[in-house]
């Protein structure tokens, strides 16, 4: 069985978040980018990478892609979470601005 295709630069930033790279990480987003963690914001680059160390990369999260999907301006990457933290599956849906992140939603 073959693993779902997710595209680039989406697949980087995957790689990023599952190899701990937090500065490559925060490199995909845009100036303005947004983490929406289940209906909390974290805006531009420091207020990301604050909620990063607390709850994602300091958790030393792991995502396991197991479906891609296209919605609307969207691309949502369903994945299989571990790590220190959160476990279990979760929805990344995608913003994407050239080859940057301008909003990464995160959702059941």
């Amino acid at each position: 069985m073959t693993s779902p295709t997710v595209p680039s630069p989406l697949d980087r930033l995957l790689e990023a978040v599952n190899a701990g790279q937090l500065d490559a990480f925060l490199d995909f987003f845009t100036a303005d980018g947004v983490v929406d963690d289940w209906g909390r914001e974290f805006r531009g680059r420091e207020a990301i990478k604050g909620w990063s160390d607390r709850e994602f990369l300091g958790s030393a999260v792991t995502l396991k892609v197991t479906g891609v999907a296209q919605n609307g301006a969207e691309v949502v990457v369903s994945t299989e979470v571990g790590g220190n933290g959160f476990n279990g599956p979760s929805d990344f849906a995608f913003s994407v601005d050239g080859d940057r992140v301008r909003r990464m939603r995160i959702t059941g």
